[in-house]
């Protein structure tokens, strides 16, 4: 428990930003998941639009500190080449 009142806002704080940056990652994690849908469908087309959707909110990740930016490039990379054998 924290004994200071720096302590305790630092709390608040940690509290407040964890709960922004897991609906970050949620966030993210259900944009890849629609295109990971539109690949097992195997809708070439739909599945691009969704990459295209993703995309911006990959990059709006790294932004914010919540992926780092080799992540996101990776998974980018990876959706992509899977869009392209379909």
């Amino acid at each position: 428990m924290a004994n200071h009142k720096s302590a305790e806002k630092r709390i608040r704080q940690t509290a407040k930003r964890t709960a922004i940056n897991r609906a970050r990652v949620n966030r993210v994690r259900t944009f890849v998941k629609k295109v990971e849908a539109a690949i097992a469908t195997g809708d070439k087309d739909t599945a691009r639009s969704a990459l295209r959707l993703a995309q911006p909110e990959l990059h709006r990740a790294i932004t914010k500190g919540v992926f780092h930016r080799n992540t996101v490039s990776r998974k980018l990379s990876r959706l992509a080449a899977r869009i392209n054998a379909l």
